[in-house]
């Protein structure tokens, strides 16, 4: 068993099929179906299942996966601890942001890691706030901006406070500043799945005070709601910062929502095991300076800083 059969199994686990991988790793998928072929023969077990739609693990094969990811990820530390790379932190650092915080951060982030920090690869992969939050628990991210409640944060890193509005369709009803909660449910909404964040926070306000939502529609794409109210088809509960540029465009209306205001965290959560690694920690102290600088330039609308 080698490092790079490993890294090259890895790959193709998390691209789907050979094919993908292929591209990915920049190798020939001859040679990737080679490596999983003697590990398959040196284990004496099928460690994946060749389907037409790509592969899947099996459970010896997600046994080999776990074990895996934990082996690279000591031979990155290992490496940048023996080169003394603390000075001038390198390697790759893979990050998951939700939709909606990426319309502001991505670019400003990639750019300030270019800046600063230009020996470290920034993976970044943008989700529904469900799925990146398991990813985190599988151990495939390093670091994850998620979002709190205010009681939930734990060791987290609370980085910024955002209230959610009521996102209409231009020149639609209510055409006040501001909306109570009780009256929400006269709105069709389109929302995320019930596992978002964004919707258990909701929904938990709500159901505290014995309110109703008449939830038409649920769609684990943020562009495809914003879609939906920009057509006039539905309503939506969503930050300003997550419609900014629509709203700012007139393609869509934001209501405040009060009695009681929903507020969220944004906060930055870190991998246990990535979070000695040095160009981790460097990410980790970037972020919060990025995030404050957007804050104050106006660019993310929040309420105030965490």
């Amino acid at each position: 068993m080698e490092i790079r059969q490993l890294k090259y199994f890895v790959g193709v686990v998390e691209a789907g099929s050979f094919t993908k991988a292929a591209t990915l790793l920049n190798v020939a998928q001859s040679a990737l179906s080679l490596h999983v072929r003697q590990l398959e023969e040196g284990f004496g077990t099928h460690l994946l299942v060749r389907e037409r739609t790509g592969v899947r693990v099996t459970d010896a094969g997600q046994k080999l996966l776990d074990r895996a990811r934990t082996i690279l990820k000591e031979v990155q530390l290992t490496e940048a601890e023996l080169t003394n790379k603390m000075t001038s932190p390198a390697g790759e650092v893979t990050i998951g942001i939700p939709s909606g915080a990426a319309r502001v951060l991505s670019a400003p982030l990639l750019e300030a890691v270019r800046n600063e920090l230009p020996r470290v690869s920034l993976k970044m992969i943008e989700g529904m706030t469900g799925p990146l939050e398991e990813w985190m628990s599988a151990g495939r991210l390093s670091l994850a901006i998620l979002y709190r409640t205010e009681d939930s944060v734990g060791p987290m890193t609370a980085l910024a406070r955002e209230e959610f509005c009521l996102v209409a369709p231009p020149g639609e009803p209510p055409f006040e500043d501001s909306i109570p909660l009780s009256e929400l449910h006269a709105f069709p909404l389109a929302v995320p799945m019930r596992n978002n964040n964004v919707r258990r926070s909701v929904a938990d306000v709500v159901s505290q005070h014995g309110c109703v939502l008449d939830v038409r529609f649920e769609v684990d794409s943020l562009s495809t709601i914003i879609g939906m109210v920009m057509e006039g088809k539905a309503y939506s509960i969503l930050t300003p910062s997550a419609i900014h540029k629509e709203a700012s465009q007139g393609l869509v209306r934001t209501i405040k929502i009060v009695d009681p205001v929903i507020t969220r965290l944004v906060v930055l959560a870190v991998n246990p095991r990535d979070d000695r690694t040095p160009a981790v920690a460097a990410l980790r102290k970037l972020i919060p300076k990025v995030v404050d600088t957007l804050i104050e330039s106006g660019h993310w609308l929040t309420l105030d800083r965490a």
